[in-house]
């Protein structure tokens, strides 16, 4: 199982080792972005199969993962995938993943069948030809080159040079100037102001390229940036406008200064706004970096309502009010559990109520993430068919229990039969699991009469039905 800690500024030295080398040309496939925006997005990271995998905490799509990076030529991205899978299912959740590079869709819709897919304008990246913003050259970029020559002619003894630790109090009187003429109202930009400044006291590590234009010991831009693969991804790029032409000449210069032998440079996101995305794209971006959100769906995503289902003896349908009595007597019956693998106090999420069960049922089947049948024998609830753990491709677990004075009369068996077949063949599922403890020979007995044996260990007996 993966095991999460939070990035954290010292967490940038073991991100580089797979950002450093990273193809995806993505700025949330950096250190930088990753320590930039840790107090929006709480990222966390854990290491697998020679991959990175980034877990992001969303508080309108919930949890997000990155698509993992690999260290070349040794990760196995679709193993780490297996492992985000089986993070997935422990937790509840469906694979969602926030920042999919274009290249990957495809192999991602593939993995899992019933996906949704957003590919917001607002968030994708501005890719430019390096050689493009180092040169200026040619007729379309004349307008950049006017504003070069000018701010050269305004203020001839203004340098470009690399930004050191020793700067740290010019820069800060730089962000005091800049703050005093910011005048955006926008909650976003101001966050991206305050975590631009915070990322600047990364300059001298060696993974930061950073530099500055200079005029009699003022400065008046800076810029902060990263190298990943084949691509310089700029981070900050901040000016006083006051001085004209600095943007241009800045840009110019950074890229000069950092990008030779590189193919593209990443001016990052406008997060939406109109003047940046008017300045952006008139250095003339040679593609889009597009982020593609893919989001897992299962088969339950076509269900409006839990079906009724009929056997010889038995019908199966949503468990309700007049079910609560009988429902929390199995939740609740410890002994009986133990051979489920259940304990409802390992999972209890604040007070347990009369109805605590019968809500988390319900709220499951509203999140598509489980199916709680209620077995009935003359319309009395007798025991239940949970099927869950959804692999979001094409795969899911059955679960049953019958209460304890009508075990022994094959209820259990009919039950977990009759709801195998409809998952199988009404619900569209290709693959079905079940398991039981070694030592339960009654559920042992029930899933030999419904299923193949597939493995066992130390603690189960695994069973599968595929069609």
């Amino acid at each position: 199982m993966l095991e999460f800690q939070p990035i954290q500024v010292k967490s940038a030295a073991q991100l580089r080792q797979y950002y450093s080398q990273c193809t995806y040309r993505l700025c949330e496939y950096s250190a930088g972005t990753k320590l930039m925006w840790r107090e929006h997005w709480h990222p966390e990271y854990a290491e697998t199969n020679g991959c990175l995998v980034v877990l992001n905490h969303s508080e309108h799509f919930g949890p997000l993962f990155d698509y993992p990076v690999p260290l070349p030529g040794e990760g196995d991205i679709e193993a780490a995938l297996d492992e985000i899978d089986a993070w997935c299912i422990e937790h509840g959740a469906a694979p969602s993943f926030g920042v999919v590079p274009v290249e990957e869709r495809e192999f991602l819709m593939d993995r899992y069948p019933y996906t949704t897919v957003d590919n917001s304008r607002l968030w994708q990246d501005y890719l430019y030809r390096a050689e493009d913003l180092m040169t200026f050259a040619g007729r379309r970029y004349s307008g950049q080159r006017n504003h070069i020559n000018k701010f050269k002619k305004l203020y001839p003894d203004a340098v470009y040079r690399p930004l050191t630790p020793e700067d740290g109090g010019a820069v800060d009187a730089f962000w005091e100037e800049f703050h005093q003429i910011f005048n955006k109202e926008d909650a976003l930009a101001k966050k991206e102001l305050c975590y631009a400044r915070k990322l600047m006291r990364q300059v001298g590590k060696s993974w930061v390229r950073a530099g500055c234009l200079e005029l009699d010991g003022k400065l008046l831009a800076i810029s902060l940036g990263e190298i990943c693969g084949d691509t310089l991804i700029c981070h900050i790029e901040k000016g006083l406008p006051q001085y004209e032409g600095v943007y241009p000449t800045m840009v110019q210069s950074f890229a000069a200064a950092n990008a030779e032998g590189l193919r593209w440079i990443n001016r990052e996101d406008d997060a939406g706004d109109r003047g940046l995305r008017t300045s952006k794209m008139q250095y003339l971006p040679a593609d889009m970096g597009y982020k593609i959100r893919v989001q897992a769906r299962n088969e339950l995503d076509a269900l409006k309502e839990i079906p009724q289902l009929h056997s010889e003896r038995l019908t199966l349908d949503a468990i309700a009010e007049k079910d609560r009595a009988t429902y929390n007597r199995l939740c609740l019956d410890d002994e009986r559990n133990r051979w489920w693998g259940y304990d409802y106090r390992k999972d209890l999420k604040g007070e347990l109520t009369e109805n605590y069960f019968l809500d988390t049922a319900r709220q499951d089947f509203q999140n598509r993430l489980a199916v709680n049948f209620a077995v009935r024998l003359n319309g009395h609830m007798v025991g239940e068919v949970v099927l869950y753990a959804f692999d979001y491709k094409g795969g899911a677990e059955l679960g049953c229990r019958i209460v304890p004075e009508l075990a022994g009369y094959g209820y259990g068996v009919e039950a977990f039969r009759r709801a195998a077949e409809w998952s199988l063949y009404g619900l569209g599922l290709c693959r079905l699991k079940g398991k039981c403890f070694r030592e339960n020979a009654a559920s042992k007995r029930m899933l030999e009469a419904c299923m193949r044996p597939n493995g066992e260990d130390d603690t189960y007996f695994y069973f599968e039905k595929q069609v």
